[in-house]
């Protein structure tokens, strides 16, 4: 099979490495810095680099780019993409991006599923993906309904065979909601956290809760943002929960009220221990 993967970042690089090493599918890639597909090509990620004439030739296009770029990039390119051809968009929300690709799918003769692979680093570019990234990692993918299921199956055989041990299927809107919790609000939670003048002071005061709870503040700001904003609904949904929450341990802390706080403490054990059984049951 012919692989293109658009976007040889920490996800498209992993997905290049991965392909590689585990199975015996072609690899082009697209990068708009011409040091990252030299680097791409010397560390053999990539078979070669993917031209218009390549594109065409495709039997599967995975898009690793921001959410902007992935949009332009879809708008730019359907009608080089042959029928049959998959495409899956790699970026962290699916909304806005299948609205079109959906659409432009049925106009042009591709098929178009979004995805959204659940594993990351804190760092990001080329030089931090690895072969092994999705290893036992969740693979999100959101179809149109009416998908054409031979497809469906060939794009989830495909992810298994890169080390994904399941594969969630989910819609766009399903896919948001969730992960304005799981993970743009942790995000948000971690940059603003480590924003404290006390954070200065913690070599040796710390460990593991501070490292958990500023890990992902390394983040990269300008994908960060457009993830935020393009979900800023149910992010906002999520975020004004966490502040109403927040403020209940704040008045039973400034009021000294043991027994209001000592609830609170306990309600979030609890549901900690709820949240871990229906996951492990699910």
């Amino acid at each position: 099979m012919n692989v293109g993967i658009v976007g040889l970042g920490l996800i498209g690089g992993s997905f290049a490495k991965a392909i590689k090493s585990r199975t015996e599918h072609r690899v082009w890639g697209r990068d708009v810095v011409k040091n990252v597909l030299l680097k791409a090509r010397t560390e053999q990620a990539i078979d070669d680099v993917m031209t218009p004439e390549r594109l065409k030739k495709c039997d599967l296009v995975l898009l690793a780019l921001f959410p902007e770029t992935t949009l332009e990039w879809l708008q730019k390119n359907c009608q080089s993409l042959r029928a049959g051809t998959i495409v899956v968009d790699c970026c962290g929300i699916k909304q806005d991006i299948c609205r079109l690709g959906f659409e432009l799918a049925q106009q042009h003769g591709f098929i178009f599923i979004g995805g959204h692979p659940m594993a990351g680093l804190e760092r990001f570019g080329f030089e931090a993906s690895k072969a092994n990234l999705f290893l036992h990692a969740s693979m999100v993918l959101t179809p149109e309904i009416g998908i054409n299921l031979e497809a469906l199956e060939q794009s989830k055989a495909f992810f298994l065979s890169l080390g994904f041990s399941r594969i969630t299927i989910a819609t766009p809107e399903e896919h948001d909601r969730v992960i304005a919790y799981t993970s743009q609000l942790a995000h948000l939670l971690s940059s603003a956290y480590i924003k404290s003048d006390t954070a200065f002071l913690h070599s040796g005061i710390s460990a593991g809760s501070f490292q958990d709870m500023t890990r992902v503040a390394t983040l990269q700001p300008e994908m960060w943002a457009e993830l935020f904003l393009r979900n800023r609904g149910p992010l906002l949904q999520e975020l004004d929960g966490l502040i109403a929450r927040l403020s209940e341990y704040r008045q039973a802390l400034a009021a000294n009220q043991c027994t209001e706080l000592l609830r609170l403490l306990d309600e979030g054990r609890t549901r900690k221990a709820e949240v871990d059984k229906y996951t492990t049951a699910g």
